[in-house]
C-alpha cells in the first residue's frame, strides 16, 4: 500500500504536502510546531488536518504491520498462495485482513476440527462437488469407523456438514457481503427488560430503526441502556436475503441428493457461526462511529470553552455556593493572586443573610471588586438572589457571572491544587478556581482533566484512551495558539506547550524561582532536560514581555530573528519599535512579498506571518470570541413565558441540539430543528460553545425542569 497516496486522497491534499507532513512527524516535530512554523514545507496545512493525518498514519502503519504478521503466520503453515498474498496486501482495513486470515487463524477445537480428525473431510468435499448419484447418507456409510468414534452414517454426515459450515463461515467474500447487507438492510431493535421500570430509556422500550439511519447519540444511549440492564438490544439482519445469497454462491448444481444437505449446512453456518459474529462486528462498528462523532463534538466544545476570552484587569470574587457548609469566597486580583478567602452562611439552614451582606460589602470596598463569579452548582440559585439584592444596596458598579463550575471540585481535591494552595481547604480552592476561570479560562481549565469539564455526551462510556488523546490534542492546540507568558505560566499550562513534557514544565518553573524572571528565550536552554530539539519546538510559543529582545514578546520563532531584524532595518524600524504597540502600517510598505522573501532568505508564507505578528505583537486569538454575559439582575424559571425573547450563552452542543444558559439555572434546549430556517445536519453548523445567542421560549415544564427554546425569532 502506498500510504502517502492514501493520505493524499483521503485528506484531499497534494502528495508533496502529505510527504512533507509525514517526514516532519517522523523527525519528532509536534503538530502545533508543524502547523505554525513549517507552513512552507506543508503548504500551510492547519493543525486539524495535521492531527487527522497523524492519526490515519498510525492506523495505516499498524495495518501494514498486521498484514506482515498475518502473511508470516500463513507462510509458516505453508498455505500462502500468490492470490491470497495479493488479497491481503490489497486489504484496506483491519476487518478485511481479519476476514482473510480467519481460515488460517489458530482456533480452539471446533466441531469442524473434530470432524476432520475423524477423517470426514473427503466426504465434505464430495458433498460440495454436488455430483452424488445416491443419497448423502448412503455415501456417508463408507466413513463409519467406530475406532474413530464415527458409529453411524448420520454421525459421519453431521461431521461433514460441520466442516462445510465452518468453510462457509470462513469465506472472506461471503462475510463482506453479509456485513454490508446487515448494515444496509438490517434493523436496530430494543425492548425493555421490565416495561414497568421508570428510566431515562423509556423512548427505547419498544424501538426499531434501520441500522444505516441510527444516529450516533441513539447508539450510545442504547448501549448505555443495555449496560445498565434496562434494555435488550439486537441487530435484526435481513436473514432471507443473506441465506438466498449463500445458496446462490454454494449450490451451483441442482442435485437432488446434495442440495437439501447444503441448504441445511448454509442455515446452520449462518445462524450458528456467522450471524452472532457479524452482529458483534456491526454493533462494534456503529459504536466506534458513534464514539468518533461524540469525541469530535466533545473536542469542538472543549476548544470553544478553552478559547473563551479572558476578562482581564479586574479583581474578581469567586463564589462557591453551598447550603449547610456555607458559601466559600475567594478574592483574586487581576494577576490571579489570591488576596483573601472567607466563608459566609447566607443560605439554609443558617440563613445569615444580613451578616453575609455586610461581609461582602466590606470585601468589595477593601479590594475594589468589580465582578463576582458564581459557580452554577448546588445553592447557586439562592446565592444569585442574595447577590442581586446586594448589588441594589451598594453604589459600586459590580456585575456578576454564573460560571460553569464543572471540574472545580475535581481540581480542588487534586494533588495539583494541594501543591498550589497547601494552606486552603477544598472549598476555598474551588472558589479560587471559579474566579480564575473567568479571568483566564485557558490557564485555569488546563489544570482539570478535560473529561471532567462537562461539555461532552456519553464520555464515560467510550474508549478512554482515544478520548484522552483527542482531548489532550485539543488542549495542546489551544494553548499553543494563544501562547504563554514564560514568566507567569504555571507548570500545568507549560506542559501543553509544543515539545515540553510534565517534568520539563516543572523544571522551567523551578529555574524561574531560583534565577528570577527569564529575560531571553535562549535561557530556556539552561533549563534541566530542555535540549536543542525541545527548544526548537517550544521557543516560538513562549513569550517574554519586557525582555532583552522585543522579538521574544512575539510569536516570531528565534530561527527567523535574522530575517525579522533585516526586514525592520530595510523598512527603517528598530526592534524596539515593536514594544510600542506594534507596527500597524508595516504590511503597507511591502509591495512584492516574493521578492522581499527571497532577499531575506525566507519563504513568503513565513514573511507574511512575521509581518502580521510585528503589526500586532502577541495578539490573543481569544479576543475575537464573544465575551460572557455580565448580569446585574436575576430571572426565575417561574418568570419564563412562551414567546419571551432572551440572550443566552451556549453551554454544550450535542448531536440533537444545544443547551443554552439563559440565566435561570436550568439550561434550555434548542433542538437542531429550531436553530435555523435552512436545513442543517448537525448543530455545530449553527452554534459553538460560548456563543451568545438570542432565543425565544417555546415551552416551560416546571415539573421536569425542561425549557424548550428556538433561535428562529
Amino acid at each position: 500500500m502506498d500510504i502517502i497516496e492514501v493520505l493524499q486522497k483521503e485528506l484531499n491534499i497534494k502528495r508533496s504536502q502529505a510527504e512533507a507532513a509525514v517526514k516532519l512527524i517522523d523527525e519528532g516535530n509536534t503538530i502545533p510546531f508543524i502547523a505554525r512554523y513549517r507552513k512552507e514545507a506543508t503548504g500551510s496545512l492547519n493543525d486539524e488536518v495535521l492531527r487527522a493525518l497523524d492519526e490515519r498514519l498510525k492506523y495505516l502503519r499498524n495495518l501494514e504491520e498486521k498484514k506482515e504478521q498475518v502473511l508470516s503466520s500463513i507462510r509458516d503453515q505453508e498455505k500462502l498462495t500468490p492470490e491470497l498474498e495479493a488479497q491481503i496486501r490489497a486489504a484496506e482495513t483491519m476487518v478485511a485482513v481479519d476476514d482473510l486470515y480467519r481460515p488460517y487463524r489458530p482456533k480452539r477445537r471446533t466441531r469442524a476440527m473434530i470432524a476432520k480428525e475423524k477423517g470426514l473431510e473427503p466426504l465434505a468435499d464430495m458433498i460440495l462437488m454436488q455430483m452424488l448419484q445416491e443419497p448423502a447418507e448412503k455415501a456417508a456409510e463408507a466413513y463409519v469407523d467406530p475406532e474413530k468414534d464415527v458409529n453411524t452414517a448420520q454421525e459421519a454426515l453431521a461431521g461433514a456438514m460441520d466442516i462445510l459450515a465452518e468453510r462457509i463461515s470462513d469465506n472472506a467474500q461471503y462475510r463482506t457481503y453479509i456485513r454490508r447487507a446487515t448494515m444496509d438492510q438490517g434493523m436496530v431493535q430494543s425492548v425493555a427488560k421490565d416495561e414497568t421500570a421508570q428510566s431515562v430509556y423509556e423512548n427505547y422500550y419498544q424501538y426499531e430503526e434501520p441500522v444505516r439511519k441510527c444516529a450516533g447519540h441513539r447508539i450510545l444511549a442504547l448501549n448505555r441502556g443495555e449496560a445498565e440492564k434496562f434494555l435488550t438490544v439486537k441487530i435484526q439482519a435481513p436473514e432471507e436475503v443473506i441465506i438466498r445469497y449463500l445458496e446462490k454462491q454454494v449450490i451451483v448444481r441442482d442435485n437432488e441428493y446434495t442440495s437439501p444437505v447444503l441448504k441445511a449446512v448454509i442455515e446452520d453456518s449462518y445462524k450458528r457461526l456467522i450471524a452472532p459474529a457479524i452482529e458483534r462486528e456491526v454493533r462494534n462498528e456503529l459504536t466506534e462511529k458513534a464514539e468518533e462523532g461524540a469525541v469530535k463534538i466533545f473536542g469542538k466544545n472543549l476548544e470553544q470553552l478553552l478559547m473563551q476570552p479572558p476578562i482581564a484587569g479586574r479583581t474578581v470574587l469567586g463564589w462557591d455556593p453551598a447550603f449547610r457548609t456555607g458559601c466559600k469566597l475567594a478574592v483574586v486580583d487581576s494577576t490571579g493572586k489570591v488576596l483573601d478567602t472567607v466563608v459566609i452562611y447566607p443560605t439554609a439552614p443558617q440563613n445569615r443573610v444580613e451578616e453575609s451582606k455586610e461581609i461582602l460589602k466590606k470585601l468589595i470596598r477593601k479590594y475594589n471588586i468589580s465582578l463576582i463569579s458564581v459557580g452554577n452548582g448546588t445553592a447557586s440559585r439562592e446565592s444569585e438572589q442574595i447577590i442581586v439584592e446586594l448589588l441594589k444596596e451598594i453604589k459600586e458598579p459590580v456585575q456578576y457571572v454564573i460560571v460553569n463550575e464543572a471540574g472545580a471540585s475535581v481540581y480542588s481535591a487534586s494533588k495539583l491544587a494541594t501543591e498550589e494552595f497547601p494552606q486552603f481547604d477544598v472549598g476555598q480552592r474551588s472558589a479560587v478556581s471559579i474566579a480564575r476561570r473567568l479571568q483566564d479560562p485557558l490557564a485555569e481549565l488546563v489544570k482539570i482533566d478535560p473529561k471532567s469539564i462537562g461539555v461532552g455526551q456519553y464520555q464515560h462510556d467510550m474508549n478512554q484512551k482515544h478520548l484522552s488523546e483527542t482531548l489532550q490534542g485539543v488542549v495542546e492546540s489551544c494553548v499553543n495558539r494563544v501562547g504563554v507568558d514564560l514568566n507567569t505560566a504555571s507548570a500545568s499550562l507549560l506542559e501543553y506547550i509544543s515539545g515540553i513534557s510534565k517534568a520539563v514544565a516543572k523544571n522551567i518553573v523551578t529555574y524561574r524561582e531560583e534565577n528570577g524572571a527569564f529575560t531571553d528565550r535562549k535561557q530556556l536552554l539552561k533549563v534541566a532536560k530542555l535540549g536543542p530539539k525541545a527548544y526548537e519546538q517550544c521557543a516560538g510559543f513562549m513569550r517574554i514581555q519586557n525582555g532583552n529582545n522585543p522579538l521574544d514578546g512575539t510569536s516570531v520563532h528565534p530561527e527567523s530573528y535574522g530575517a525579522a531584524e533585516a526586514l525592520l532595518q530595510k523598512l527603517g524600524y528598530t526592534p524596539e519599535d515593536i514594544s510600542h504597540g506594534g507596527l500597524k502600517e508595516l504590511g503597507k510598505k511591502i509591495h512584492d512579498y516574493k521578492k522581499l522573501a527571497s532577499e531575506l532568505n525566507v519563504g513568503d508564507i513565513t514573511l507574511k506571518d512575521i509581518v502580521s505578528e510585528l503589526e500586532k505583537p502577541a495578539r490573543d486569538p481569544r479576543d475575537e470570541m464573544p465575551k460572557p454575559i455580565l448580569r446585574t439582575d436575576v430571572l426565575d424559571m417561574k418568570d419564563l413565558t412562551p414567546g419571551m425573547v432572551l440572550k443566552g450563552t451556549v453551554r454544550n452542543v450535542i448531536d440533537f441540539g444545544a443547551f443554552v444558559d439563559i440565566g435561570v439555572h436550568q439550561d434550555g434546549l434548542v433542538h437542531v430543528s429550531q436553530m435555523t430556517e435552512r436545513y442543517i445536519k448537525h448543530p455545530l453548523e449553527a452554534v459553538s460553545v460560548g456563543d451568545i445567542v438570542e432565543v425565544k421560549v417555546l415551552s416551560v415544564d416546571l415539573a421536569k425542569k425542561r425549557i424548550a427554546l428556538t433561535m428562529k425569532l
